[in-house]
């Protein structure tokens, strides 16, 4: 871990010395101090990350301390910097975690998981595989993000009724969110992004099924890996004594059937209009619908609506959205990309620059945005791809796939982050289950591709 650290620590100072070819356009000044800028926040994410591995104080705290630096240091405006706090994923969290909580006090969320148990068994892979199916099914028209709020209380009631650690179902629920993304045009921002620079290129777009051709093999290879390595790399600890933990025995007391049916029909209104009025109603706003209604029907009190609320996540993810920000804004992204591909030189073979544009894009997609990550990417793979003269298609397939591998850390993308509370995940956990994963990815992509778009 410390090597790991050194050389983190190491690229930032080499970043900090690489080009400014990134701002020809800008003056003296101007290039400069979106120079310093950019080091800076290279710097800030560098301390970060080590604070985040080392976990010397916590989680939340380091990234609330976030904002507060990209403020001190004048990277940012303070009103940029914060602006995760009203975020509407962050809303969406807190509205959907009530939601969850109310399928707990109800007993519900036991109810369902007893019944999955009784079908499928105890059996921990046939359980998980379950959840993952379901997860990457639904994550491949919806949003990830949505289905993993939706299935987290269901995810709890099932490791709770089958008598095993809630964190082995849910992580696989949200890296399996993460790769049923992947498997058509609206499963996740990176595939519409790719597709726009190739239609305003005025090459052909993909169709809506044809990212399934390497999306699906991903999912199938990433399950797999999640059911047999994975399964051991995530960590057995106790449940949490969280807000759930002590809902779990709801079922004991004399509960109405009324509460069962109101909280099970908000929880299914929720999904019906995430589902298909999305587009009128947004999610977060049928998240905090569901929530209100949670506590107006009396399903939840006040406070226990109140308590239900992880604010590690929501501090942990609204923290974070300002340094996502400020890598896309200062050019600390492009820094790191121009860098990248500075070493390896365009003029390099066709699956030499597909594996440093996957790596670059997936590492990137950590603690950026993937949707920002890829609109940064995406116009230099097809740039290189002219130069080279090779498929446009299979290299920003390659760059738009690995911006949605943010699989190694709790901020690289909302479904790890709803999970870390609930899971009682550590930042290295998603290390040692993430790394992993994106390789798998990493070996899928660089055989699928070439196969299904010729370099």
């Amino acid at each position: 871990m410390k090597k790991g650290i050194v050389f983190l620590l190491l690229m930032v100072l080499i970043f900090s010395f690489s080009t400014m070819a990134f701002a020809q356009e800008m003056t003296a000044e101007e290039a400069a101090l979106q120079h310093k800028n950019a080091v800076t926040t290279l710097i800030i994410l560098a301390v970060a990350a080590v604070l985040f591995i080392t976990e010397i104080i916590p989680l939340a705290v380091t990234a609330m301390a976030v904002p507060v630096a990209l403020t001190l240091t004048g990277v940012v405006g303070s009103k940029e910097a914060f602006s995760g706090l009203y975020d509407t994923n962050v809303v969406l969290f807190a509205g959907m975690f009530i939601v969850g909580a109310a399928l707990f006090e109800t007993g519900v969320a036991k109810k369902i998981g007893d019944s999955v148990v009784k079908i499928a068994g105890t059996s921990e892979i046939r359980l998980a595989f379950g959840v993952m199916l379901i997860a990457a099914i639904l994550s491949a028209v919806l949003s990830n993000t949505g289905t993993t709020a939706v299935l987290l209380p269901v995810a709890i009631g099932i490791a709770s009724s089958a008598g095993w650690s809630r964190g082995k179902v849910l992580m696989p629920l949200a890296l399996a969110a993460g790769l049923g993304g992947m498997i058509t045009l609206v499963g996740t921002p990176p595939n519409l992004l790719v597709n726009g620079v190739l239609g305003t290129a005025g090459l052909r777009e993909f169709g809506f099924f044809e990212f399934g051709l390497i999306g699906i093999p991903l999912t199938l290879a990433g399950m797999v890996y999640l059911l047999t390595i994975g399964r051991k790399l995530i960590p057995d600890r106790p449940n949490p004594q969280d807000e759930f933990s002590k809902s779990e025995g709801a079922e004991q007391k004399e509960i109405s059937k009324t509460k069962q049916y109101i909280s099970t029909g908000i929880l299914l209104g929720v999904v019906i209009v995430m589902a298909f009025f999305s587009d009128v109603i947004p999610l977060h706003v049928a998240s905090t619908i569901g929530a209100l209604l949670c506590v107006i029907t009396g399903t939840l009190s006040e406070k226990q609506a109140y308590r239900s609320i992880d604010w590690t996540t929501i501090f942990l993810f609204a923290g974070m959205l300002g340094l996502a920000s400020a890598m896309e804004k200062t050019g600390a992204g492009k820094l790191v990309a121009d860098f990248v591909i500075g070493v390896i030189g365009e003029d390099a073979s066709p699956y030499v620059i597909m594996t440093a544009m996957f790596f670059l894009s997936a590492g990137l997609s950590q603690f950026m945005s993937n949707t920002a990550c890829t609109a940064l990417l995406a116009p230099i793979g097809l740039a290189i791809a002219n130069g080279l003269g090779a498929s446009p298609h299979a290299i920003l397939m390659m760059i738009g796939i690995a911006a949605s591998c943010a699989f190694a850390t709790p901020v690289g993308t909302p479904p790890n982050t709803l999970v870390l509370g609930p899971g009682g995940f550590k930042f290295v956990d998603y290390i040692k289950v993430g790394v992993p994963l994106i390789i798998v990815s990493y070996i899928v992509s660089i055989i699928v591709i070439p196969l299904v778009w010729p370099l």
